[in-house]
């Protein structure tokens, strides 16, 4: 451990990872910056992000050990039994026929170990097929397009992995749950069910009062308002009001007369926003966000992400010779320590002769 440093909540707990690109090396990375001890099973061509940039695949698997193993083998699967009865978890990140066919599964090493939790985190589900299920498709397969954009232009995607960072999250959550139970057993996280989850009050929206979603100009929000991007005299402010006594806050600085109730702004929505639309005009984003802030109400001023990463330097560590983004979760007392992302097959010596295959990817 690096002087200075203290050990993580999550020190002792041993997880195996198997799985290319995103969403399972995400979920492990985020365990191993909390101190766990992540071991990547690499094919002998390695995780494919490999090959997409050194800076791809050091976001994903900083402070990770690699071992390189031809599934494929009977030496492979051997070498992987060992592993699995020393470890309390394996995370796999592979379409559902090939979790099966390389033994990757509770049925399959519970003869080496009992305790351990196996994740599968696939596109649909283990035990569907190997439809291709990478991010952005299953983003438009899951409604989630279709509420994104200008309702006057169309569909679009957010700029960033985000159905493969939740379902991350999510195989992490449901691994520690898992082990926290003190059984082993078979966990099953898709990236189709994480998105529809995600949906929660627009399902439920639809499934209960039978309202269909529908795309709001500026991304405004169906029940808020106003919450929403405004013009201003120079850039976009997000502004979110969701209560009434932030209105009353920003109309008093703002120079907005009426509306004092949720209800009442939502019954008026048009009329709100072009009132809103008009104070907002006469300052720039930045000084909307200087002068609300204070207030107390939900504002900021849209950045790029270098304006971002510039206005939060802290959040950038150093993992080797990378400079990254820390990880999300702070403890009390824990500085973790942001080891480099391994060498393929650093930790098992010589790289075992065999082929990768990207088509076994699911969920990248």
């Amino acid at each position: 451990m690096t002087p200075g440093r203290t050990a993580g909540p999550l020190a002792g707990i041993r997880v195996l990872e198997v799985g290319h690109m995103l969403a399972g090396p995400y979920a492990t990375m985020m365990l191993a910056d909390l101190g766990a001890e992540v071991t990547k099973i690499e094919p002998p061509g390695g995780d494919i992000s490999r090959q997409v940039s050194d800076a791809y695949f050091a976001s994903l698997n900083r402070g990770k050990r690699s071992v390189c193993l031809d599934l494929t083998t009977d030496a492979g699967q051997d070498r992987l039994g060992e592993l699995a009865a020393d470890a309390h978890a394996l995370l796999v990140n592979l379409k559902p026929s090939a979790i099966q066919r390389l033994g990757l599964t509770y049925e399959a090493l519970r003869k080496w170990n009992e305790r351990i939790v196996c994740v599968a985190l696939t596109g649909f589900g283990l035990d569907t097929g190997d439809e291709p299920a990478f991010d952005y498709v299953v983003q438009a397969a899951t409604g989630v397009a279709a509420l994104t954009g200008d309702p006057d232009g169309p569909p679009t995607l957010p700029g960033y992995s985000a159905a493969d960072n939740s379902t991350g999250l999510t195989a992490a959550l449901g691994l520690l749950a898992q082990i926290v139970s003190g059984r082993g057993g078979q966990v099953d996280v898709s990236l189709r069910d994480v998105m529809l989850s995600q949906l929660n009050y627009r399902a439920s929206a639809y499934l209960n009062e039978g309202t269909e979603p529908r795309r709001l100009p500026l991304g405004a929000h169906s029940y808020y308002v106003p919450a929403q991007l405004f013009p201003t005299a120079e850039g976009h402010l997000a502004l979110f009001i969701t209560h009434d006594g932030f209105w009353k806050s920003f109309a008093a600085e703002a120079g907005v007369e009426g509306f004092p109730t949720m209800a009442e702004r939502a019954a008026r929505r048009e009329e709100v926003l072009e009132a809103v639309t008009r104070a907002l005009a006469g300052d720039t984003a930045a000084a909307w966000e200087a002068r609300l802030r204070p207030l107390g109400v939900p504002a900021a001023a849209v950045r790029t992400l270098p304006e971002a990463l510039a206005a939060t330097p802290e959040a950038v560590v150093t993992a080797g010779e990378y400079r990254l983004v820390r990880g999300p979760v702070r403890i009390a007392g824990h500085e973790p320590g942001y080891g480099p992302p391994p060498r393929l097959g650093e930790h098992n010596g010589p790289v075992q002769r065999g082929s990768s295959s990207e088509s076994e990817v699911a969920g990248a």
